[in-house]
């Protein structure tokens, strides 16, 4: 995700589909034993952090009430950056006193993978042993899972299946490490991903769905940096524009089960290019949306943009 932009170069005009980076890579610890036993949310409200915020590394669990999960960003193919660095780089103590406050308010602390400046497939990194030091990441810092941002948009767009393959051996091979019910794994695609578009000629999203959507706990998706999505209807109905099927209840026509369905929004203007609604507007969308039958939840790009005032607004009445 989503702090740059980058531009996926469409058939017919440059077609914009963007995230975020990060700076400061840190070793990864040694593992240590499979410990965790992350619970995976009904309904998922989470928080990407990938500013600095303080030598804590994360803000006091109360500054994030109301989310229940935080996305360390960003481990990647050149180490962990950012908070996820700072993280790791703290104490033992330090990272497991951290770990029991965001326990203890009932919020799950994952690690947040690549992010808008790695290039997996492009760059030829295997996606097997990739999977497994990432997942060692995991064990090794006693984080409850991990989110994979996937971003490499060249390979997507040569639409040859070569992006889908290798997402597809990545998740697979992350699972043997992370046990599903012991560990989340969720993904961050954007959302023309998960609709049909001859632009992804090999299926993206749709196609990584049916090989192992089965082992992904749900998709925080990025509903901005598209000009769309930008109301209640683009969002929810009809995208329309560049990608038309790809707002919420299109992308859950398209074949994807609708409560793994998450929405993902700036958290502030300066958090994306395009696409920042409200978090009170937002909580009237999230409520139209409850009223169809969809609880899936929603994501917010960043800290300290997106706190517990902001989820609390975002949430409106349909999750309080």
């Amino acid at each position: 995700m989503f702090s740059f932009t980058r531009m996926i170069a469409s058939v017919s005009a440059a077609l914009a589909l963007a995230s975020v980076s990060s700076v400061l890579a840190v070793p990864i610890n040694n593992a240590s034993p499979l410990v965790s036993r992350a619970t995976v949310p009904s309904s998922a409200f989470v928080v990407y952090t990938d500013k600095f915020v303080s030598a804590d590394v994360l803000p006091p669990a109360t500054s994030l009430a109301g989310f229940n999960v935080v996305a360390l960003s960003f481990l990647t193919l050149n180490g962990a950056l950012d908070q996820a660095g700072a993280f790791a780089a703290l104490s033992a103590d330090a990272r497991a006193a951290k770990k029991a406050e965001y326990q203890a308010a009932g919020i799950n602390i994952v690690v947040s993978a690549f992010g808008e400046t790695d290039k997996p497939t492009t760059s030829g990194a295997d996606p097997t042993s990739t999977a497994n030091t990432m997942a060692q990441f995991v064990v090794a810092n006693a984080l409850d899972g991990i989110d994979v941002d996937y971003e490499d948009l060249d390979a997507m767009n040569k639409g040859d299946g070569a992006a889908e393959a290798w997402v597809t051996t990545f998740t697979q091979t992350l699972r043997q490490t992370l046990p599903q019910g012991q560990f989340i794994l969720t993904h961050a695609p954007l959302a023309p991903w998960l609709s049909p578009n001859q632009q992804f000629a090999a299926g993206a999203y749709l196609t990584i769905h049916k090989n192992v959507g089965s082992m992904i706990d749900w998709y925080n998706i990025q509903f901005y940096n598209q000009g769309l999505y930008a109301d209640c209807d683009g969002l929810l109905n009809t995208s329309g524009g560049a990608f038309p099927g790809s707002s919420l209840f299109e992308i859950a026509a398209n074949g994807v089960d609708l409560n793994k369905l998450v929405i993902g929004k700036p958290g502030g203007v300066s958090d994306a290019n395009d696409g920042f609604i409200d978090p009170a507007t937002l909580g009237t969308c999230v409520a139209q949306a409850t009223a169809k039958g969809w609880t899936g939840g929603v994501m917010a790009f960043q800290f300290p943009s997106a706190d517990t005032t902001w989820i609390t607004a975002a949430k409106g009445s349909a999750f309080q």
